[in-house]
């Protein structure tokens, strides 16, 4: 069974058992995600909108390092920040 989920605010097409990254959601390892909405679920070719998802939090991870460089020729001028994306690692547990 596949489905097609929004978790804070992004699209995400999921099975059971299936890990993936997602923005970082408020929550303690173990814990179960709230806020899934099922926006289509396919069971053998059958279109579902009912269903209802579980997860849980595996991990709260960061992304790779990205940064910001600014400058100006011949003026001095540089300014240099970065930062990493925090994520959210969780499990679908079910499809049902």
């Amino acid at each position: 069974m596949i489905a097609v989920v929004k978790i804070a605010g992004q699209q995400f097409k999921v099975e059971k058992d299936q890990t993936l990254y997602v923005p970082h959601l408020e929550g303690k390892t173990g814990d179960k995600v709230k806020d899934i909405e099922v926006l289509l679920a396919s069971a053998d070719g059958k279109l579902s909108t009912g269903t209802k998802v579980a997860a849980e939090i595996v991990d709260q991870v960061k992304g790779d390092t990205v940064i910001a460089y600014k400058m100006k020729r011949r003026k001095g001028f540089h300014k240099k920040k970065g930062h990493r994306t925090a994520y959210t690692k969780i499990k679908v547990t079910s499809i049902a």
